[in-house]
């Protein structure tokens, strides 16, 4: 496995420098508890109905802040939010650990990663998508002349590799579909931060590297002329968490607050659903600058949402996910359920 050390600035170099220092120390490991490093609190206590306004809820969340207020249901939080401008699995933990941050929207890798790192995290709620293999929050981009058609044609190839990222997790998900091992590929690690995986496949220092929908849009229509192209991952990658890190559990307001958010933010998926294009209007072309025409394809690829009946199928999904990247990450074996409180899984029906 190659590191790219590209002309990113001083903090993605220290993220990647952090990323490989907390790998280091966590190897070698034989097993891991969600519990582990501190910060316990009562998961069997019943969790009040009663929401304290001057409660306050830091939030890193910017698209849900903005769909909230555009949907009206913001005014269903009787609890004060303060919303972060934060996103992401890595600046989201950096803010779980300056205690920055009370809640924050992830896939499913950091929530493991932040307990392979001793921060202690807990799952509050879970979101799928209808349909994720014709949806996928990915593609994979494949460089001009890569000759890439299928999965099967990934081996030999250099893979953009981010270990401690979704994207990570998805490339190792996509060579088991196909058949393949990480000694059949060139997995080149950096970080996938802003338009860096793009840039790496424009230069040709990747042949193939995982890019989220508006990331593939956009590397089509720059490089398209030149031979540029995608292909689906194959593989579902669209479970989305609410994860908090456990001192927030501890906070019985903020646990209260808490649970009202989980009902409000299951509605609101529900209600992008049926708003598309206000969605997108709102969030993606005047929050994030993308064109009408760019946002409209965004929303048509991302598909509509569902909330689970319950937590077990995906608790299972994730448990395999989590194997998966002990195995080929020498990562310590986590007991995944253990990072699911529980408690929050009747109120995504509630919703």
């Amino acid at each position: 496995m190659r590191t790219i050390r590209n002309s990113a600035s001083p903090r993605t170099v220290t993220i990647i420098a952090l990323t490989s220092l907390t790998a280091l120390t966590v190897s070698g490991c034989n097993a891991v508890s969600a519990g582990d490093g501190g910060d316990d609190y009562d998961e069997t206590a019943v969790i009040s109905d009663a929401v304290d306004k001057d409660t306050v809820l830091r939030i890193g969340d910017p698209r849900t802040q903005v769909a909230l207020e555009a949907s009206g249901l913001i005014d269903d939080l009787d609890f004060t939010p303060e919303w972060a401008n934060i996103d992401g699995g890595p600046k989201t933990l950096e803010a779980f650990r300056a205690d920055a941050l009370d809640v924050g929207a992830v896939a499913d890798i950091p929530p493991l990663f932040a307990t392979w790192t001793n921060e202690p995290v807990r799952i509050v709620s879970a979101r799928r998508t209808v349909d994720p293999l014709e949806h996928p929050t990915y593609e994979l981009g494949v460089a001009p002349g890569a000759d890439v058609r299928e999965l099967a044609d990934l081996k030999g190839k250099r893979i953009a590799y981010s270990p401690g990222q979704a994207q990570g997790a998805l490339v190792l998900r996509v060579l088991e579909e196909a058949g393949l091992s990480q000694d059949d590929v060139d997995l080149v690690e950096l970080q996938s931060t802003d338009d860096t995986f793009v840039n790496v496949i424009a230069k040709g220092e990747v042949d193939v590297a995982p890019l989220g929908i508006e990331q593939a849009r956009s590397y089509l229509a720059k490089y398209g002329q030149d031979g540029a192209s995608t292909i689906a991952p194959g593989v579902p990658d669209d479970p989305w968490h609410l994860y908090v890190p456990t001192t927030t559990l501890q906070d019985e307001k903020k646990t209260a607050a808490l649970k009202q958010y989980v009902q409000v933010w299951n509605k609101l998926n529900l209600w992008i659903n049926d708003h598309r294009e206000e969605y997108a209007d709102l969030y993606l072309v005047d929050h994030q600058g993308l064109s009408e025409e760019d946002a409209r394809y965004v929303v048509d690829r991302q598909g509509d949402f569902t909330v689970p009946e319950n937590w077990d199928g995906l608790i299972s999904e994730h448990q395999a996910t989590a194997d998966l990247l002990s195995r080929e990450q020498d990562h310590p074996e986590i007991e995944v359920d253990d990072l699911y409180d529980r408690r929050f899984e009747p109120e995504e029906l509630a919703a």
